[in-house]
């Protein structure tokens, strides 16, 4: 089980020496009570101390780096069951699968398709993740071709499927020193499939008939000096929830040191079903068929909510923006930083084809209601943000159209500002006809 901040503190020395880079004791053990530090940066621990807090205080689920360069990612190192209990830190891969008894043709669509796929929303590019690619002719050499066709831009994360040793070893001649991952590992194959994981540093998926069968193959794995590990829970959408559930309990309780590893998730035969519920179920490594647009554009959005810290929401930098090429007489909108606020009214200025200026205040990323609500955005907050970015020098009038849920603030806005308040819309989409109905312009 892990250790609470104060269990760890009885731990250590209690000299508030700052070495370990922290103030006091105290704040070291509740870093160490995080999963945020290392208990090798107090110097005077003892070995008792040292081995009693690595084994609490490590993430209880391996932390893994899959690929190399700027399109690599990181799943695992994750401390809770519940999203809103804290927060998922790393969302998971979405790959997209090959056979290597494809074309060349379409080998190469699909890697482009993965490279240049890009979604942005709310300011974010989502993207895809890498390419997987499963051996079904059984040819080393088949596959290894297939391999070197994903390779040639050198920048795509990969998994191998093949559970032929002499034909995976053929493939990773070729991209093996990329930090591929490789599998699937079973019971057959594992003494072949570590000595791969110990030459080239590879990730090993492992397979095993049931929960009991998996546990046996990653305490087997971990005998042969081997961690980067992924436990494979694939099967029928009704299996997969309830392994991946236990798993990630026993995971997260220490119970069960030998499930503490990222999950990989085979959504070949489901399709966008199997992606669906992989992101929703604690899925790190997610294979699936190339999609369609929407449903890729589905799949990304929903991975992208459910990885969103909820303590923390996704802020725009505050400051004073221009839609198209406003100029000194143009009009002047306020609204939050909040980023799905800030973009939603961006979108509907544009499509108004009229350039105007748009102040973002700082609300700690909260929406307009709440900010108004929590006292955020108030009439100083505004004053000085006008004063800040000195809205004054940019526009010879003195105009302010603050968001319809900030009506009860105007008149002090004016009190305290100079400035005229004029209250927009509640709703951005009413903006158009606010801009021609109510200003006349």
């Amino acid at each position: 089980m892990a250790l609470k901040a104060l269990d760890i503190y009885k731990l250590l020395p209690k000299k508030n020496c700052k070495e370990c880079g922290d103030q006091t004791c105290l704040t070291f053990a509740m870093k160490l009570a995080q999963g945020k530090g290392e208990p090798d940066a107090c110097p005077y621990l003892d070995d008792n101390a040292k081995a009693v807090l690595g084994a609490s205080t490590r993430p209880p689920i391996q932390k893994i780096t899959i690929g190399m360069g700027s399109r690599a990612f990181t799943v695992g190192e994750e401390f809770v069951f519940y999203r809103h209990e804290k927060t998922y830190y790393h969302q998971p891969g979405i790959v997209y699968l090959i056979s290597d008894m494809d074309t060349e043709e379409s080998i190469r669509e699909v890697a482009r398709q993965v490279r240049e796929n890009c979604l942005t929303r709310i300011g974010i590019d989502l993207l895809l993740n890498g390419v997987a690619v499963r051996a079904d002719s059984g040819s080393g050499e088949q596959f290894s071709r297939a391999v070197r066709i994903v390779s040639e831009g050198g920048d795509l994360p990969l998994v191998l499927i093949a559970p032929d040793p002499a034909v995976m070893e053929k493939a990773l001649e070729i991209c093996g020193n990329y930090a591929p991952v490789i599998g699937p590992v079973t019971p057959d194959n594992v003494t072949e499939f570590c000595e791969f994981a110990r030459k080239y540093g590879v990730t090993l998926v492992l397979k095993g008939d049931d929960l009991p069968g998996l546990a046996t193959l990653s305490e087997k794995c971990l005998s042969q000096k081997v961690q980067n590990l992924m436990l494979d829970l694939s099967g029928s959408s009704g299996r997969y929830v309830r392994e991946a559930t236990l798993t990630r309990q026993l995971a997260l309780s220490r119970e069960v040191t030998a499930f503490g590893y990222p999950v990989f998730m085979d959504a070949s035969e489901s399709g966008l079903s199997g992606v669906v519920t992989g992101i929703a179920k604690f899925a790190s490594v997610i294979v699936t068929p190339p999609l369609q647009k929407p449903e890729m554009d589905a799949a990304l959005v929903m991975r992208q909510n459910i990885y969103t810290d909820p303590q923390k929401p996704i802020q725009i930098t505050p400051g004073l923006y221009r839609i198209g090429t406003p100029g000194k007489d143009d009009l002047v909108f306020l609204t939050v930083n909040f980023s799905l606020t800030y973009f939603t009214l961006q979108g509907y200025l544009e499509a108004t084809r009229r350039s105007c200026w748009l102040l973002i205040v700082d609300t700690e990323g909260m929406s307009v209601l709440t900010a108004v609500a929590a006292g955020k955005l108030n009439e100083f907050v505004i004053k000085d943000a006008i004063t800040l970015f000195k809205l004054a020098d940019e526009v010879n009038h003195k105009t302010l159209i603050i968001p319809g849920y900030a009506s009860p603030l105007s008149g002090r806005i004016e009190e305290v500002s100079g400035w005229n308040v004029i209250v927009g819309p509640r709703d951005a989409a009413e903006i158009a006809s606010f801009i021609e109905e109510e200003l006349k312009v």
